[in-house]
């Protein structure tokens, strides 16, 4: 595992945004580990999950896009960091833009915010986490509406690798569907291998009893 997995592993758990223990999902389910990007709240801690999703993005693009785009509304700081960091770290200046939830009828109008996109646009998906792929199926049609764009890629924190009604993830379900490879800075796998019985500010997080529970939810529920 690349050193800047293992450190934003690290720095999730700081920022209280990876949390152990027991947590009911939104499906119902008991998970013993739960992942909430919105307690991302200084300066500090977005400039350096920009860092670690642009070294996400170089990993699997190597810059080869044209426009990022963050979906509303937790896709957009997230955009903008990645850009910023992007540029500060590998001299890779790309544009970025993001939409609204509703369209604005005045001043510059429109549904989207930043960058205008133009046909034969690549564009760049930025967002926290999936669940079921809503974010996806609700912004692929803004885009295909504002141009002729190609969406290849797709770059989230955590793949949870969780399994859908369909019977796949939904990182599968988007592959098929739209044809869209989505990326992650790291997976629950790479979470339980990295934190298991490791001491971080002097307590250990993810025991022997966490790694079993966790295991045997991946078991029910992951693929």
């Amino acid at each position: 595992m690349e050193n800047y997995k293992k450190e934003f592993i690290e720095f999730m758990v700081r920022s209280n945004v990876l949390r152990f223990g027991e947590f009911k999902t939104k499906s119902g389910r008991l998970s013993p580990y739960f992942i909430n990007t919105g307690n991302y709240r200084t300066g500090a801690q977005l400039s350096k999950l920009g860092e670690y999703y642009a070294a996400c993005i170089m990993d699997a693009t190597k810059g080869d896009f044209d426009v990022m785009f963050g979906p509303a509304y937790k896709g957009i700081p997230l955009a903008v960091t990645a850009a910023a960091s992007l540029y500060a770290k590998y001299g890779v200046d790309r544009p970025y833009c993001f939409d609204r939830k509703e369209v604005k009828d005045h001043g510059e109008g429109g549904v989207f915010v930043g960058a205008p996109l133009a046909d034969g646009n690549r564009v760049l998906i930025v967002e926290d986490v999936i669940t079921a792929g809503t974010a996806v199926r609700e912004t692929l049609p803004k885009l295909m509406g504002a141009a002729k764009v190609e969406v290849k890629d797709m770059i989230i924190s955590v793949n949870r690798m969780e399994i859908g009604a369909s019977g796949k993830t939904a990182i599968d379900d988007i592959k098929e569907e739209f044809g869209i490879t989505v990326h992650s800075i790291v997976t629950v796998r790479d979470i339980i291998e990295h934190m298991h019985n490791r001491e971080i500010d002097g307590q250990v997080l993810l025991t022997d009893e966490i790694r079993d529970k966790m295991e045997a939810y991946m078991a029910q529920y992951c693929k």
